[in-house]
């Protein structure tokens, strides 16, 4: 039985993961952000497509397959593994120029074949050709060219048809979005460190140097709460945006809230009771319950990282959207997840 399975990341700067000194040169014009991707990547010809049409600011397409039948198992990757690599428009004057990005080369580990499972795993990545000069806290402590962004995927195919894809490694910044064998968004990355990026992903610090980062990966948001997301941040009442350190309670089961809020980044528990039931990333919606239930909150969520979140009166939203993203909550298979 022949099985075949993709894996795919794409990496892109929102507006809300750019702070310090670099902000102002986004906000001038110098660089841009990039509006959220697809939430579904049909393919590899869609993924150069998208990068052609600079959707992104690189992209990891992992395929592979493997052979199971009554003799050894046979596995390899397929031949449109590879790096997709964007470019950066740069505003100079009256005009723009376009820097195209430094590759490096792709990592590909041996495949782990056993009788009954394949694992293929693939690092991809590389640097803008922006300079970007800064003070860093490693010889040679001041660096011209830009931090090296990448990411590691690991895709797992299993004799009775599996196909399960993980983002295993990844630089701090920018944002990362994964998609499974049917290019569907399955996964994002929860946080994006700028500051660290910018201080330590060069050199020996890197995949290429024999170091790569854990991802901190959460499941994708409900498509409900994608399209919520939007109303938030470009409805008519403009969010109040926070920054909230770990361990911070954001809401507490059993208060009055007639706000809701959206996760821009970190990484969020759900307790019931005291117990954890559920994670929220990047993207997820919080509150709905709250405001449709009779305002008072039923779960207390906690900051398990330092959490970026918009938050708006729920009068400021339409009913029926809230509706809709309490209903495809309540659809989880057990256990719940509940929002507050």
């Amino acid at each position: 039985m022949r099985v075949t399975g993709r894996a795919t990341t794409l990496s892109w700067i929102p507006s809300e993961s750019v702070g310090n000194w670099l902000r102002g040169g986004f906000d001038l014009g110098l660089s841009h952000y990039d509006d959220p991707p697809r939430d579904v990547v049909a393919g590899t010809d869609d993924v150069r497509a998208l990068r052609d049409d600079d959707r992104f600011r690189f992209a990891n397409v992992l395929t592979g397959w493997a052979e199971f039948g009554d003799g050894p198992t046979t596995a390899g990757y397929g031949e449109d593994s590879d790096l997709f690599m964007g470019s950066t428009r740069v505003r100079l004057g009256v005009g723009t120029a376009t820097f195209l990005g430094f590759t490096l080369p792709v990592l590909r580990a041996d495949p782990e074949i056993s009788q009954d499972r394949v694992v293929l795993r693939q690092t991809v990545g590389g640097r803008t050709g922006v300079p970007l000069p800064r003070p860093v806290k490693h010889p040679p402590y001041v660096r011209w060219h830009a931090p090296i962004v990448w990411t590691t995927l690991r895709l797992t195919l299993t004799r009775d048809g599996g196909r399960n894809v993980e983002l295993v490694g990844a630089s701090a910044f920018p944002r990362h979005w994964v998609y499974d064998s049917d290019g569907r968004l399955a996964l994002k990355s929860g946080l994006t460190l700028l500051q660290d990026w910018m201080d330590h992903s060069f050199g020996d610090r890197t995949p290429w140097g024999d170091q790569d980062s854990p991802a901190l990966t959460v499941a994708a948001e409900s498509a409900a709460e994608r399209s919520l997301s939007s109303s938030i941040m470009t409805g008519g009442v403009a969010p109040e945006v926070t920054r909230l350190p770990e361990g911070t309670a954001v809401v507490r089961q059993g208060d009055v809230g007639t706000d809701v809020h959206l996760v821009l980044d970190g990484v969020l528990d759900v307790r019931v009771d005291g117990d954890v039931v559920a994670e929220l990333g990047p993207g997820a919606v919080l509150g709905e319950r709250a405001v449709l239930e009779g305002g008072r909150r039923s779960a207390t969520v906690t900051a398990r990282t330092a959490v970026r979140l918009a938050r708006v009166p729920a009068t400021a939203l339409d009913l029926d959207a809230l509706r809709s993203v309490a209903q495809e909550h309540r659809r989880e298979d057990p256990p719940a997840a509940p929002h507050a």
